[in-house]
């Protein structure tokens, strides 16, 4: 089974499409978990716990354990070894957007899957398919590549015209065409732009698309579900990160988060 087909069994299972950004900035957590002996674990744990029926990923955004040297790595090898032994079905997904040259890619390759043991990691693909090789030779594990982001920069390069289509379309082409060898892609394609989502969709067929930018950033679901949804009217990972885990009870905001998901697709 391929990661993508992990991510859509799990979908189908629970009937859900929402993937719960684990950005637990240090800076943000309640104050209960401030005094834990690693405060970062212990909010993803109590955030797992809480929103883990509604959840069909979970993505880990690792600037914010970065940020925290040792501790915030040990987080993150909590934090996947937690869903791995009692979520085994849920996608986890390494938000990295990682790239370099075929040693350094090999060495982020080795961390991100084989120590941390994330499922997804995201890719940048300004360097090209060889900076990719190891991570798109994982035939176990799943690619993420940056295609048109949601920030609102974004546009800068991503929309430059190269001979009659923006560049973010040619990065889509290039993925479909010759990166997916294994079936182990997807594409990140922002809520904050329906109208590239729509023709994301239509190039890249039912590849599965990682939807950041619902919930804080404003990204409208409805929006998102009638652009974003394959032939199987699944086909998308909305990720919703500060709206869940900020709130004053994230089990709550997550289940109103699906429903609102379902919501529209059932109509």
């Amino acid at each position: 089974m391929t990661i993508p087909e992990k991510y859509d069994q799990r979908a189908q299972a629970i009937d859900s499409l929402l993937c719960v950004g684990l950005d637990s900035d240090l800076s943000r957590l309640p104050q209960q978990f401030l005094s834990e002996e690693n405060p970062q674990w212990s909010f993803n744990r109590h955030v797992i716990d809480r929103t883990h029926p509604y959840a069909a990923a979970f993505k880990v955004n690792t600037a914010f354990y970065e940020a925290q040297g040792v501790l915030g790595w040990q987080a993150m090898l909590s934090t996947v070894a937690y869903l791995r032994a009692q979520h085994p079905d849920i996608l986890t997904i390494c938000d990295a957007k990682r790239a370099d040259i075929g040693n350094t890619s090999t060495a982020y390759a080795h961390a991100i899957f084989d120590e941390l043991g994330f499922d997804a990691v995201t890719l940048q693909p300004y360097l090209g398919q060889d900076a990719l090789q190891p991570f798109l030779d994982r035939q176990d594990k799943g690619c993420i590549i940056l295609c048109r982001t949601s920030n609102p920069g974004s546009g800068e390069f991503q929309s430059l015209n190269v001979n009659g289509r923006p560049l973010w379309q040619h990065i889509a082409e290039q993925v479909r065409d010759h990166w997916n060898f294994n079936q182990n892609c997807m594409l990140v394609v922002g809520a904050t732009y329906p109208d590239e989502l729509r023709a994301a969709r239509q190039t890249v067929g039912d590849m599965t698309l990682l939807v950041p930018g619902v919930g804080s950033q404003g990204g409208d679901v409805t929006a998102v579900i009638q652009a974003g949804s394959n032939s199987d009217g699944r086909g998308l990972i909305i990720n919703a990160s500060r709206s869940i885990i900020s709130a004053d009870d994230p089990a709550e905001a997550a289940a109103d988060t699906q429903q609102a998901i379902n919501a529209v697709r059932n109509t």
